[in-house]
């Protein structure tokens, strides 16, 4: 078997298996990572196939430390620029008051699949799903996130907690008509 370091070595040398290789270890995290910044496959898959020329192109400027952590900030990165080129955010209103704050309900998310909480938050409007992803998934603070997106870091605030209120309600309805 193969090590990662050797397939790696093997792209930097531009040997057309190994970049086989790491497409194919690595491939479906990052379409992962690709889908939940999107709302379609079609949208993913540009995201994606960008992110991974982008991979091969910079390889060289990888210097250790976690391979897969390097590449899915790239993945993020690129859905970013995605987003800046294809969209703006719904609501761009600066809340910078705005407080955090957890749902007081019983854990609804817990009785879910993954597959079924991916589908949830894809029915987020798209900047709220965007800041969700990062904060949330990807671990982004809100100053990151303002940056990344180019709004104020009140605006990344106001947009992660209509996000939790929006996924809230939805949760809350599912779980009254499973209920029923």
């Amino acid at each position: 078997m193969v090590s990662e370091e050797e397939i790696i070595a093997g792209c930097k040398q531009g040997k057309a298996s190994s970049q086989e290789k790491l497409y194919q270890l690595y491939s479906r995290r990052m379409m992962a990572v690709c889908v939940r910044y999107t709302r379609s496959r079609f949208e993913a898959e540009d995201i994606f196939h960008d992110a991974f020329v982008k991979v091969f192109k910079y390889l060289d400027t990888y210097n250790g430390g976690s391979f897969e952590g390097w590449m899915r900030r790239i993945f993020v990165n690129t859905a970013i620029n995605h987003y800046h080129k294809n969209r703006k955010f719904e609501d761009q209103l600066d809340y910078s008051s705005v407080e955090e704050s957890t749902p007081s309900t019983e854990d609804i998310i817990s009785q879910i699949s993954g597959q079924e909480l991916m589908n949830i938050i894809n029915q987020l409007p798209e900047g709220y799903r965007l800041v969700f992803n990062l904060y949330v998934v990807e671990g982004f603070n809100h100053r990151e996130i303002a940056e990344a997106l180019h709004v104020a870091e009140g605006t990344s605030k106001s947009q992660l907690a209509k996000a939790k209120a929006s996924l809230q309600k939805i949760l809350l309805k599912q779980s009254m008509s499973e209920a029923c």
